[in-house]
């Protein structure tokens, strides 16, 4: 595929407008649940998202009455069966596991930051999937459900170690162990969406206007805030200070916050370069 190129898509739909990607999960008779086609084309589109700045911020919706069913459990036969038979084949799980995980840190560290827009079930996969974006929106009946352990497995693509940095442990153990349902009321309560809509098109409505705020900012600027969120998430206030320090220096414009500032004395819109596009060393020609 040409890196530049915009992946050719069955299961979603991916529209670009005003700097804002619509990545839309279009596969409702299934529950939008997670099947090879879905992971190889969510990762050709974060990849290709990341590597061509044409967005300043990633929406990911749904279609139909769940936003995911999560795993779709019949694609491990065949194939991809897990072979539990020998250490060899319990090895290469490891290896599988790593790519699917892959795919959702593509989410967390992409670029631009990511909304979640997330009606009816989010169940499983869908868990995996929402805890790595940056900002959730729910409708008044979304549900969220650690259903891996209903099926006699541990949660192994990222819910478990993103779950407990967005709400209170104990709720997240009690959610992991049990399989119950996290209403959207209560998820809202415990922080791990930021708003609850009451119906699907007005979820959209306010996940866009978001959007639209983000997309009329620096994009530097949003990168850089990402990446210091990320960190301090992860450090000591210390060691986050210090990378606050080195990146502001890596990132500072005058002329940004020039432009920002005559925008509003003058009340238009800022103008702001876009980041660069990327390409992988191997990709260029000699």
């Amino acid at each position: 595929m040409n890196p530049l190129a915009s992946p050719s898509l069955t299961y979603f739909s991916l529209t670009t407008s005003d700097y804002i990607a619509h990545l839309v999960l279009n596969r409702p008779q299934t529950m939008n649940s997670m099947d090879p086609t879905f992971w190889r084309e969510l990762d050709d589109t974060l990849t290709h998202l990341n590597k061509t700045a044409e967005a300043r911020v990633l929406l990911i919706s749904s279609t139909g009455k769940h936003f995911s069913a999560g795993m779709a459990l019949d694609t491990f036969g065949a194939d991809i069966a897990m072979d539990d038979q020998n250490p060899e084949g319990r090895a290469a799980i490891f290896d599988l596991l790593s790519n699917m995980q892959g795919t959702f840190t593509k989410l967390e560290t992409l670029r631009i930051p990511v909304i979640a827009a997330i009606q009816g079930g989010c169940i499983g996969g869908a868990v995996d999937l929402v805890t790595a974006c940056c900002l959730r929106y729910a409708t008044t009946d979304a549900f969220f459900c650690i259903q891996e352990i209903n099926i006699g497995m541990v949660a192994d693509v990222g819910t478990l170690q993103r779950l407990p940095k967005l709400m209170p442990l104990a709720v997240v153990k009690e959610l992991a162990y049990t399989g119950r349902r996290l209403s959207a009321a209560k998820a809202l309560a415990y922080g791990l969406v930021n708003e609850v809509f009451d119906s699907p098109e007005a979820m959209l409505a306010g996940a866009l206007q978001c959007a639209k705020e983000i997309a009329a900012k620096s994009p530097v600027a949003i990168w850089g805030t990402k990446q210091a969120i990320h960190y301090a998430r992860d450090h000591s206030v210390d060691e986050a200070l210090k990378q606050m320090g080195w990146l502001q220096g890596a990132i500072w414009s005058n002329r940004h916050v020039g432009e920002a500032v005559t925008a509003f004395k003058e009340k238009r819109s800022a103008h702001f370069p876009a980041l660069a596009p990327l390409k992988n060393f191997n990709e260029f020609d000699l």
